[in-house]
């Protein structure tokens, strides 16, 4: 561990090191093109839909704040970063960038002569075509300018050195990601387009190394994000879970599916974006994420777990979830969801399942009528003991997952 500790500081100052000799090199120059840009109907139209699957609002759009002016906050190991303003404000947002600064700032993380960090996922957009691009420069042309200056990432030190990511881009940057699953199919090549450039899925969902940078052997094998974890959605992931291709779709257009809703970090993504997806873009999501031969979804595993112990935690299920959840945790349409089979509960990772109980749900409203109500909070109602029970039973009665869950786990999260 020591050892390596100090390995790790060692590039930790190298990195330092060469960065501060990169600055002393000279700052970059703004680039800017003299080019007039013309937009057509068409070309806005597409900008507006490629915005919506790029998900740009759930970062450059606060709560409750005017669309595209930023606030949105990014909490993250190395402090806050805040989304910056992208309505044609010509003081505050990017009214005065060009078609070519815009792609400059998604295809090089390079804003007009200021080197954005990967919590703006350039790393994803970089994949984008130029057509593309220049559709979403387009559309958010067209939205209205909102005056409201940017705020400041609230980041520690050594982050906070923005001109070292000149560093960590020419080490980093790459021109593709690497696939989870297999495919060559029109849908498979389509599907790529949109989760790995698009819908950036490996920023949450592949994990990274010590500087920030993506683990390429892992793409999309779940991340730890905090005090929750994205998912293990590859092939072999989701299959483990129970998805199909079919749920997937379902889950990707209304947000729920046989095996639980979107919630968490997880909702806004559908909330803003993947909800407006066409079918044949929703098909091909799930094909990609599945490949061209899905492996068949796996039944719950029967569990070997002591009966005493699950005991008490099904005492706790009777007493505050039952009602909802139902006896044999089949749910209840436009209430709860089913506990039999649910996704989060059938993850081996128990920490999204030990905050959802700890935290609560707010309701969820879907595409059409399809809603969910508020799950209430227990973290001030039931005990550490209490929940770990409570998250045991869960797993081993439904989830197929050993009742391993400590009091300890528990307060870990708190």
């Amino acid at each position: 561990m020591k050892r390596a500790l100090l390995n790790r500081l060692a590039h930790g100052v190298l990195l330092a090191a060469c960065a501060l000799t990169l600055a002393a090199c000279g700052r970059e120059e703004s680039s800017t093109s003299g080019a007039a840009f013309t937009s057509t109907p068409e070309q806005v139209a597409r900008g507006r839909y490629l915005t919506k699957a790029a998900d740009c609002a759930a970062c450059h759009t606060a709560k409750d704040g005017a669309p595209f002016a930023g606030g949105a906050p990014l909490a993250s190991p190395y402090g806050t970063f805040y989304g910056s303003n992208i309505t044609p404000d010509k003081d505050h947002g990017i009214g005065n960038w060009s078609a070519d600064d815009f792609y400059a700032a998604l295809h090089d993380g390079n804003a007009r002569g200021k080197r954005l960090y990967p919590s703006m996922p350039y790393t994803s957009y970089r994949q984008l075509s130029r057509a593309d691009t220049d559709a979403i420069y387009a559309y958010l042309m067209t939205v209205k300018p909102v005056a409201l200056a940017n705020r400041e990432n609230e980041l520690k030190f050594p982050y906070n050195m923005r001109f070292g990511m000149a560093l960590w881009d020419m080490v980093f940057l790459k021109d593709a990601l690497p696939d989870a699953s297999a495919g060559q199919s029109a849908d498979w090549q389509r599907g790529r387009y949109l989760a790995n450039a698009l819908g950036h899925c490996a920023e949450c969902h592949t994990p990274r190394n010590v500087f920030g940078q993506l683990v390429d052997a892992k793409p999309l094998s779940g991340a730890a994000l905090g005090r929750v974890v994205a998912p293990d959605i590859t092939p072999a992931g989701l299959a483990g879970r129970g998805w199909t291709a079919a749920d997937l779709q379902t889950f990707f257009s209304v947000g729920i599916a046989p095996q639980g809703s979107a919630f968490g970090e997880m909702y806004p993504v559908v909330h803003l974006s993947t909800q407006y997806l066409n079918k044949d873009d929703v098909r091909a999501l799930s094909v990609y994420l599945l490949g061209d031969t899905p492996p068949a979804p796996q039944p719950v595993k029967a569990v070997d777990a002591d009966a005493a112990q699950l005991a008490a935690g099904r005492s706790v299920y009777l007493a505050v979830c039952a009602g909802c959840h139902g006896l044999a945790g089949e749910g209840k349409p436009h209430v709860a969801v089913p506990m039999n089979g649910n996704s989060t509960v059938r993850q081996a990772d128990p920490h999204n399942l030990l905050v959802a109980m700890l935290d609560g749900i707010d309701t969820q409203k879907f595409a059409g009528l399809e809603d969910m109500q508020a799950m209430p909070a227990f973290a001030s109602t039931l005990s550490d003991d209490e929940l770990s029970q409570l998250a045991n039973y869960l797993r081993a009665t439904w989830g197929g997952q050993p009742a391993n869950v400590a009091a300890a786990d528990v307060k870990a999260l708190r």
